[in-house]
């Protein structure tokens, strides 16, 4: 027998690496049960919380939803009559930063009838569109001019105080 003696440390190291394998091995096993114990509560949890959101809607007030249900109306109501071009004066924001683009605008609105009540640099330079907004009243006007200038974004004044018209029903944004 000409087989040398393992040393202590030799006769360690194999159980070193076997429990390393071992270890990790059951790590990854654990973390499988996890994610499948995961998915197995995550369909009656998301069942628990669409039944909160369904219990929350219908215990809103009655009142809240009648004035949501009047707001989709008056979105979705006729027009109504329009007022002639030249009884309509039109407020033109720059809304897009080039320099001149509200006096351009101002001046092709003009040609088309409209009187401009004036031009001025809107609180944004970033609108990507061109948007068309009304005074209470106005809406007809306001899709007329829409569809006279090619806008497809019409809806009320919305964070444009009616003051800051300078006596006009519309307002023309002039997006880019």
């Amino acid at each position: 027998m000409d087989a040398p003696f393992l040393t202590p440390a030799e006769l360690v190291r194999p159980w070193r690496r076997a429990t390393f394998v071992a270890g990790t091995i059951a790590a990854l096993e654990l973390i499988a049960l996890l994610g499948a114990g995961a998915m197995l509560l995550a369909r009656p949890i998301s069942h628990e919380i669409d039944k909160a959101a369904v219990a929350s809607i219908e215990s809103t007030p009655v009142a809240q939803t009648k004035q949501l249900q009047t707001a989709i109306k008056k979105m979705n109501a006729p027009a109504g009559k329009t007022h002639p071009r030249a009884h309509v004066k039109i407020m033109v924001l720059n809304g897009n930063g080039v320099n001149g683009a509200a006096g351009t605008a101002a001046t092709r609105l003009h040609h088309l009838g409209y009187p401009i009540a004036g031009t001025a640099n809107a609180k944004r330079q970033d609108y990507a569109t061109s948007v068309v907004m009304y005074r209470p009243g106005f809406r007809a006007d306001g899709m007329k001019l829409a569809k006279a200038i090619g806008v497809k974004v019409v809806g009320p004044l919305d964070g444009i105080p009616a003051s800051s018209l300078h006596g006009g029903e519309l307002a023309v944004i002039v997006g880019a």
